[in-house]
């Protein structure tokens, strides 16, 4: 009675472990086919946005290249001073004082008539 009973108790025990081990192979089982499905799905995300890039690459160059050419040319020479301003420093360069009332332009018609 007791051997029938060790027996029963040892069924048991490896019937629920061989029960326990369905239940983690059908969980583990699902965890992998949902990895491989999101693995498709980011497949499938990332080669449509390589095709994307791979038209947007030939646009970059010929912004690159705009911007290297106008980088290149000096177009932009007197932006920080006005004629004036150059007038002054050539003087103070050339070590003579500029003559205050010496206008660089001539007044504009109407201001002309109001002195």
């Amino acid at each position: 009675m007791l051997a029938v009973l060790a027996i029963a108790a040892g069924t048991g025990w490896f019937s629920r472990g061989w029960f326990e081990d369905a239940q983690r192979l059908t969980a583990l089982e699902a965890a992998q086919a949902a990895t491989r499905q999101a693995l498709a799905r980011e497949s499938v995300i990332a080669g449509v946005v390589e095709a994307r890039l791979a038209t947007l690459d030939a646009n970059q160059r010929v912004i690159d290249r705009g911007v290297i050419r106008e980088i290149q040319k000096p177009i932009y020479r007197r932006v920080c001073l006005e004629p004036d301003a150059v007038r002054l420093l050539n003087a103070a360069a050339a070590g003579r004082a500029p003559d205050p009332a010496d206008a660089a332009d001539p007044l504009p018609d109407h201001a002309a008539a109001v002195e």
